[in-house]
């Protein structure tokens, strides 16, 4: 048997959104819209674990469900063309930037990458390309990457009410970062804010959407990050709150004006600790440093970098927190500190 509540349109994401908090919503099926006699409606199917009413709406039985169709996986679609040897190195994820598909292929599989292109596309029939990843390389932690197949490597993607246009090819972008950027982007309102690694405008686009500071000065050294975070600030509409320099923070990194200070940069962070705290007022201020550090170490070697920098200038700190972003390589963590930096 299968079930449905039927409801007007306008009630339709309520009823949804507390089946799915209920875990009684069957994802199974597709949410349909139909025209009776008595009006139009949505079908929200459900298990029956919803019981007999939900809301004011009456659970009922469905004639002829709709199911999703299921995605086959990349071994599923080659079970019959790859030998056993190539399907245990075919790609178990991906990410999407965009309308882009970015997958890691092994050499193993570099006679067969446009296949694996190919299905991806099927797959994602609102891709438009299909991007091969190789990792970073550089000063400017630059993607090495290669288009197998579609029209471009540009694309706008779209992530927590902000736009953010980029060539996946030329800048990085990370969604493991995801969350890390929303929590950010609640901080800030009304207050004078240094990023010192803006790049794309990662940091900086979504905490002038949403958190409204007073001022954003947001530093890249990258000329095509720089391009591309100058165009992200017309797209969202911040051009009253973010100012753009281009350049080496090291050296264009303002003191004494700031209320917080980012520092979203791994690899060589802690290089750049003295310039973020003189940015801090004298009053004092809040410093957000990011570092990729061995797993053994995350609790102390962090947190001590900072204190050490901060005894140079004359300041005294206090760790707010420590918190782990994601595992970056076997063994090291990719942690960011919240401190508070004061005379």
């Amino acid at each position: 048997m299968y079930l449905i509540i039927r409801v007007p349109p306008e009630k339709g994401e309520e009823i949804r959104k507390k089946a799915a908090a209920g875990k009684f919503l069957d994802t199974t099926r597709k949410i349909r819209k139909v025209q009776t006699e008595e009006g139009s409606f949505l079908e929200i199917p459900v298990t029956e674990a919803a019981g007999k009413i939900v809301g004011d709406f009456p659970v009922i039985e469905q004639e002829s469900p709709e199911f999703m169709k299921k995605t086959m996986s990349l071994r599923e679609r080659f079970k019959d063309s790859l030998c056993e040897a190539e399907k245990t190195h075919l790609p178990s994820g991906w990410q999407i930037l965009g309308d882009i598909i970015i997958v890691s292929i092994p050499e193993i599989l570099e006679g067969k990458k446009i296949m694996v292109a190919e299905a991806l596309l099927s797959m994602y029939p609102k891709c438009r390309s299909v991007v091969r990843d190789f990792g970073i390389e550089g000063q400017f932690r630059q993607p090495k990457r290669e288009l197998l197949l579609g029209d471009g490597t540009e694309t706008v993607h779209k992530e927590n009410g902000c736009l953010f246009k980029q060539d996946v090819t030329k800048v990085m972008y990370s969604k493991g970062n995801l969350e890390e950027r929303k929590r950010m982007s609640r901080l800030g309102n009304g207050e004078i804010i240094v990023d010192m690694f803006a790049g794309i405008g990662y940091f900086s686009i979504p905490m002038a959407v949403h958190s409204r500071p007073r001022k954003i000065i947001s530093i890249e050294i990258n000329p095509e990050s720089f391009a591309y975070l100058e165009e992200n600030i017309r797209l969202n509409q911040v051009e009253d709150i973010i100012s753009p320099i281009c350049g080496d923070c090291s050296k264009l990194t303002p003191e004494g004006t700031a209320d917080r200070v980012l520092m979203g940069y791994v690899g060589t962070t802690h290089y750049y600790l003295e310039p973020a705290i003189k940015a801090l007022k004298n009053s004092g201020g809040f410093l957000h440093y990011h570092e990729t550090v061995p797993e053994k170490l995350a609790k102390t070697r962090p947190q001590e970098r900072i204190k050490k920098a901060a005894e140079t200038l004359g300041k005294k700190i206090k760790i707010l927190e420590i918190r782990r972003i994601k595992k970056y390589s076997p063994g090291v963590l990719h942690v960011v500190v919240d401190a508070r930096i004061f005379e």
